[in-house]
């Protein structure tokens, strides 16, 4: 447990850390879509942060269960905004990587349905 609150930890203050250094340094270097893009980027990181800080302290589902949608999750953070931090911080040329930023999202989209059918056979199994 105490890893996944480290891990969703870091993940946030890193979502911090890019947030501010996206609205000071690269205010002057990105063009407005690409800063947007970053943008979107930290959102997303934050989001999941908090997401898997939940799902650490919930008392809910198994240790295995969190291990599985925690990985999504770590995935689909990794891929969908690590791409595009990548690709706006770089010279890596979203072509070359256009297909991690969408697996990313998918990681995170299976995050959330794991949780939908987790939390209904709970409740279907309270009924």
């Amino acid at each position: 447990m105490f890893k996944n609150l480290v891990i969703a930890c870091f993940f946030g203050v890193t979502a911090i850390v890019l947030g501010a250094f996206g609205s000071h340094a690269l205010k002057e270097i990105l063009t407005f879509d690409q800063l947007q893009s970053f943008e979107t980027a930290v959102r997303y990181q934050m989001y999941h942060a908090i997401v898997l800080l939940f799902i650490a302290i919930f008392d809910g589902i198994s240790a295995k269960q969190k291990q599985l949608i925690n990985a999504f999750f770590y995935f689909g953070i990794l891929f969908f905004s690590g791409s595009i931090y990548l690709i706006q911080l770089t010279s890596i040329q979203a072509k070359s990587i256009w297909f991690i930023t969408p697996l990313g999202g998918l990681f995170l989209i299976v995050g959330w349905i794991s949780m939908i059918i987790l939390f209904i056979k709970k409740v279907n199994m309270k009924l």
